[in-house]
């Protein structure tokens, strides 16, 4: 195969051209701190920001029990798997961490992927193709509508927690040759928002829709135990979409399923198939990270009812109540560059808290994406409540 260099030039100058030089972004580096929940903006940096920013919601990435088993995996099975699970990529870590996630969440089956990024596109694929309609949430994430234009499928969009729209949206498609697929999410990432679940799915058993939830953010965070909202559902869910990036401090993630989904993702799934395994260093983390979330269920508790107060005290200073009610509290400043200075205002008060703007977010709605830690000292909310100014 040859390839025009003239077209990837111009390629590269079309690209160039329709980025607006304001929204360009560039990579920084940071470091870590002494603390957990601290970062240096360089190596020497005397001043440590307190982070806002990430998403290790429970201080796990570098909690003692899950580097340990890290490094355990590191010395037995090596760095990298060396191979995809149906070569030789598979080791006992994988078979054990799926076994007591399919557990926790109650599903008959879980099959690890190396990203959640990639988990999704396998999901949406497994479930509907060419042939079939996705009813999705309008806010949901751009790995999930890669997996439906990977699909082929047709897709149509319900507003933002809108039960009623869905309801909308499935009546008027009419008459299917294969069941819609519907997908949300527990814990929008930039929103903070969460859908009422029960509702969401009594609406897709009424018109024989299937379910997908990525529960990406949620897990570790929401629901009893941190076990997420579809633990508790009475309507089926017929695909959850997990990570292990976020709450549980590793890498990697996870479809949960029924024993015949499952059974015909290993056999079909070319997503599970044909890649490297997710390292056993990281899938040891993850189990450290899940029996650690198992046995202090009190954790996603005292999150909750943390963010809760820090909802209340923004509110209180005039800003808009995030809406909500987990660890992600969005600050809506509306333009890009307001949204910028306001990140530089608050990391010269030692607080890192990155400014989020379109494409990410709707246009207007620039915001600064605060997250709690359940590590973070008592009094990180009097400081960001005094960087912050009065609304």
């Amino acid at each position: 195969m040859q390839f025009n260099l003239d077209k990837t030039d111009s390629m590269t100058r079309d690209f160039q051209q329709q980025i607006d030089p304001a929204r360009l972004r560039s990579l920084r580096c940071l470091h870590p701190g002494p603390e957990n929940w601290q970062f240096r903006s360089n190596a020497t940096a005397s001043d440590c920001l307190r982070d806002l920013a990430s998403n290790d919601y429970l201080g796990l990435s570098r909690h003692p029990d899950v580097l340990d088993a890290a490094a355990r995996a590191l010395r037995s099975d090596g760095l990298g798997s060396g191979g995809s699970r149906l070569v030789t990529g598979t080791r006992p870590v994988h078979i054990e961490l799926e076994k007591q996630l399919a557990s926790w969440l109650g599903r008959d089956r879980v099959l690890l992927f190396p990203s959640g990024f990639q988990a999704n596109i396998a999901a949406v694929m497994a479930l509907v193709d060419r042939h079939g309609t996705v009813v999705a949430d309008r806010l949901i994430h751009h790995s999930l509508l890669v997996g439906v234009r990977a699909s082929g499928a047709r897709l149509k969009r319900f507003a933002h927690n809108d039960p009623v729209d869905l309801e909308r949206c499935l009546s008027g498609l009419g008459s299917q040759a294969t069941p819609p697929l519907v997908i949300t999410e527990s814990l929008f990432s930039m929103e903070g928002s969460s859908p009422d679940l029960a509702a969401i799915g009594a609406v897709c058993a009424s018109h024989n829709a299937q379910l997908m939830v990525d529960e990406a953010h949620a897990l570790g965070v929401l629901g009893t135990g941190g076990r997420g909202l579809c633990r508790e559902m009475d309507e089926p869910v017929h695909l959850i979409s997990g990570t292990f990036g976020k709450a549980f401090g590793s890498g990697g993630a996870f479809l949960a399923s029924d024993a015949e989904l499952g059974e015909r993702l290993l056999q079909t799934c070319g997503a599970f198939r044909y890649t490297t395994a997710l390292a056993p260093p990281l899938a040891a983390g993850a189990m450290a990270a899940l029996n650690l979330i198992q046995d202090n269920p009190g954790w996603s508790t005292e999150l909750i009812q943390r963010s809760q107060l820090w909802r209340d005290a923004l509110s209180n200073h005039g800003w808009a109540r995030p809406a909500g009610h987990g660890p992600v509290l969005p600050l809506v400043v509306g333009a890009d560059q307001a949204t910028l200075d306001l990140q530089n205002r608050l990391e010269h008060q030692g607080l890192l808290s990155v400014a989020i703007r379109p494409p990410t977010v709707p246009e207007g709605t620039a915001r600064l994406r605060l997250v709690l830690r359940i590590d973070l000292p008592e009094d990180t909310l009097n400081q960001l409540l005094h960087a912050l100014p009065v609304r």
